[in-house]
């Protein structure tokens, strides 16, 4: 795992919180890495929440502008914290998408006024898979999401999700294939620490 220097402070809040964790790890998607960030432990700490959902919400309005978004919305499970927080921060309504049967839907009473100006705020971004399967479910509802953001986008900058994306923290760590994982790798037991099983 690589990270810069600006990178260096924001972690240390997750090295403070026992959330960055070296091992083998099976991903959401399925694929496997030495390394997984656990922020659902990061966003345990209500003042440690604040701190860095308010430094993303500093970093899109850097981006954006103070007044770019209508509505912040977050997929299940891993980014309802998050987006609810940067919500708050950013003086938002907020809303979730979860899934049903593999797919984002919106229940629970939410909906999307025509052309709003949606943010999608994921926890962590690895392939992009799932914050592009939100934005999917937010465009069909008849949101018109602007940009996406996240505490942590863990491909370095590679994950497309189709709009802009703005993370709190960019880092390139590894992550392989099943027939892939190197030996040293696949000696180590694999756990899966995510909320939700493999993606089929």
């Amino acid at each position: 795992m690589t990270e810069n220097h600006a990178d260096q402070k924001v972690l240390a809040e997750f090295r403070a919180a026992d959330a960055l964790l070296e091992g083998h790890f099976i991903l959401s998607s399925g694929k496997h890495s030495p390394a997984y960030l656990q922020c659902a432990r990061v966003m345990m700490d209500p003042a440690r929440a604040g701190r860095l959902c308010g430094a993303l919400a500093d970093k899109l309005r850097v981006a954006h502008g103070a007044d770019a978004f209508d509505l912040c919305i977050s997929p299940a499970m891993g980014g309802v914290l998050v987006g609810y927080e940067v919500a708050r921060q950013m003086a938002l309504p907020s809303i979730f998408a979860e899934r049903v049967e593999g797919n984002f839907v919106f229940r629970r009473g939410f909906d999307i006024p025509k052309g709003a100006r949606c943010l999608m705020v994921e926890d962590v971004v690895t392939t992009g898979l799932s914050s592009r399967e939100c934005i999917a479910a937010i465009d069909a509802a008849g949101g018109n999401v602007i940009a996406g953001a996240a505490l942590v986008d863990r491909s370095g900058g590679n994950a497309d999700i189709g709009v802009p994306l703005t993370a709190l923290v960019s880092l390139t760590v590894p992550v392989y294939d099943e027939n892939d994982v190197p030996e040293a790798l696949a000696a180590l037991p694999a756990t899966k620490p995510g909320s939700r099983g493999l993606k089929t």
